[in-house]
């Protein structure tokens, strides 16, 4: 396999969460964000969790040093010039990506591929502005992306078959679990979680239920690991509310669309567990657990 060194442009809790399985799988990782704060905070939040990961025995404490020397926090695209591979994490939003992989494809060689991690926005429209359309590919990580291993994979109109074929053969090498979709919205994942995290969110608009009772009923019965309000604490209102955004202007569905509720919460700054207040109240606002 050609990868060796990867990029993650964008350090929210996505490509955190993604940086970690990069370096976790033993690659040089360079993450990559315009703001030196939030590349603090994922340097922070990175080391913390695999040094948890330590603690609780799922990772070698020999191999925590080497992990570590792994990881470049960088602000400037120049600095992702030798990366073979850079995965954009940055919101739901085209025009955000457009500009992001624009600025990539003048600092890149032409052979550097470019996945996204978008969950609803067509990988054809992405890979249209990014100046290499025949190298990018959609590659959709679950959130939380260190925890979970399904990856969803889609090729464009435009991607090269040699493209898909390595980016696959990259995702196996994470130690994560590929499966092959159509560029369809929402791919397969989304395309029924966001209007049923909508649905959730709407049971607390009407009163139905408080959100600890609905996380619960969804946990017990359908055998979650994790109700849909507590997940969409750790997404966050801001994010949903793009998502749904996104997905409803792609497929009218009325289901998809934003609940009034979320713009409240966001008004009120009760974004989820990275504000400490959302559907549920949190003791602090670290994201990820080991």
């Amino acid at each position: 396999m050609t990868i060796k060194t990867v990029g993650v442009a964008g350090c929210g809790t996505m490509g955190t969460g993604i940086a970690i399985v990069a370096l976790r799988a033993g690659f040089e990782t360079l993450v990559y964000d315009t703001n030196s704060e939030a590349v603090t905070n994922a340097q922070r939040q990175i080391a913390a969790f695999l040094q948890k990961s330590v603690a609780r025995g799922k990772l070698d404490a020999d191999a925590l040093p080497k992990i570590l020397e792994n990881f470049r926090g960088v602000t400037k695209s120049e600095a992702m010039a030798n990366c073979d591979i850079v995965i954009e994490a940055v919101y739901e939003d085209l025009g955000a990506k457009h500009a992001l992989l624009q600025s990539l494809h003048r600092v890149c060689p032409p052979e550097t591929i470019f996945a996204s991690n978008t969950s609803t926005i067509s990988i054809t429209e992405i890979a249209g502005g990014s100046g290499r359309p025949d190298r990018t590919v959609g590659m959709h990580f679950c959130l939380p992306a260190q925890l979970m291993k399904l990856v969803e994979m889609s090729s464009g109109l435009t991607t090269s078959d040699d493209t898909f074929i390595e980016t696959w053969n990259f995702c196996e090498a994470l130690g994560q679990e590929p499966v092959k979709t159509q560029d369809t919205p929402g791919f397969i994942l989304n395309h029924f979680v966001i209007p049923f995290n909508n649905d959730a969110i709407r049971l607390v608009e009407q009163g139905v239920a408080d959100a600890d009772q609905i996380d619960k009923a969804v946990e017990v019965a359908l055998g979650y690991p994790m109700g849909p309000l507590k997940l969409l604490d750790l997404i966050g209102m801001d994010t949903q509310k793009l998502l749904s955004e996104a997905m409803y202007g792609l497929t009218h569905e009325s289901r998809a669309a934003c609940p009034a509720l979320v713009k409240r919460m966001i008004a009120a700054n009760r974004l989820g567990k990275k504000t400490g207040d959302g559907f549920h109240t949190y003791g602090d606002s670290k994201t990820f657990g080991a």
